[in-house]
């Protein structure tokens, strides 16, 4: 995302993001990595809803439900990521990172859903397992195993921190374990003639999609509630700010995400003695490149106030 010029000539402001050039690289790497993702699980759909339907299985078409919100899903995210890496606007003084947050919300109540009819559709079948061709079930969910696990790999290799990657890869993911739960299903049906080893695969994928889709709504819920960002913690970012050079406190400090893996912060920075206004937005300056090199975080605004320097040696 492009960055505004600092409108403030005091350095209470953020000067820039760092390294921007690097945030350009890893959203080019995320959307390439979605979009293999989505060509290949969009093909997979096909496969598995019409295999389901002419082999009479339950797991399959579980399977294909829960590909189908893959799809959606994965559109999802190359949207989000879209959006994300446009410029801020006058409405939208942030710019619209956030999105990638919100596309993994909707993600995981997907994830909801799939798992709630999967669940119903099982235990209609445990009360009333119908004819399955468990051969045929074996040949789709094997390939639907190669695909998913294959997706889930590129997806994992560029998901970093953000969400709406980690929305995303859970999909393909518990995919996988779907696929390879048919296969059990299949084979058990091969040898021993258990036709309820197909709905309680269902079962086996349900509950997996069940803990993914908790953990994403948990994870986008404590962003969008400003909580401190994953793997920072606020009492050590403000104690590395008070024992800093010429600090002689350090209060307001707020951490919070602009993104799931773009962390933000502010805080109230006084400085000893009475400096000049260059000096202080110099010494500001020299803090936020400490806190981006520390901490990762490059979004920092500090509000520099001046204090008697005897202050920090009477609260040690």
């Amino acid at each position: 995302m492009a960055s505004l010029p600092d409108p403030s000539p005091n350095g209470t402001e953020p000067t820039g993001h760092v390294g921007e050039h690097v945030i350009f690289d890893r959203g080019a790497r995320e959307g390439r990595a979605l979009w293999i993702a989505l060509m290949a699980n969009a093909a997979l759909l096909v496969l598995e809803v019409g295999g389901g339907i002419a082999f009479g299985s339950l797991a399959l078409l579980a399977d294909a439900g829960h590909l189908l919100t893959d799809v959606v899903t994965l559109g999802l995210a190359v949207a989000a990521l879209r959006l994300a890496r446009r410029a801020p606007t006058p409405k939208h003084t942030f710019g619209f990172e956030r999105a990638e947050v919100l596309a993994a919300q909707v993600n995981s109540l997907l994830l909801v859903g799939v798992m709630v009819w999967i669940v119903m559709e099982a235990a209609q079948r445990l009360r009333d397992p119908g004819a399955v061709d468990a051969w045929g079930m074996l040949a789709i969910a094997s390939v639907a195993l190669v695909v998913n696990a294959a997706s889930a790999h590129v997806l994992a290799r560029s998901a970093g921190d953000s969400l709406n990657m980690r929305g995303a890869y859970l999909h393909l993911a518990t995919d996988a374990v779907g696929s390879l739960a048919a296969m059990v299903a299949a084979v058990l049906i091969i040898g021993w003639g258990l036709l309820r080893a197909d709905p309680i695969a269902s079962l086996v994928t349900a509950a997996f999609v069940g803990w993914a889709a908790f953990g994403l709504v948990r994870a986008t819920i404590h962003v969008l509630m400003e909580g401190a960002p994953h793997g920072l913690d606020t009492s050590e970012v403000q104690r590395a700010l008070f024992d800093a050079d010429d600090v002689v406190d350090v209060h307001h400090v707020h951490l919070w995400s602009l993104a799931s893996d773009v962390p933000a912060m502010s805080a109230h920075v006084v400085l000893t003695g009475m400096p000049s206004l260059v000096d202080a937005q110099r010494r500001g300056d020299e803090l936020k490149t400490e806190l981006s090199e520390r901490f990762g975080i490059s979004h920092v605004t500090l509000e520099l106030e001046c204090d008697d320097p005897s202050r920090k040696a009477a609260q040690m």
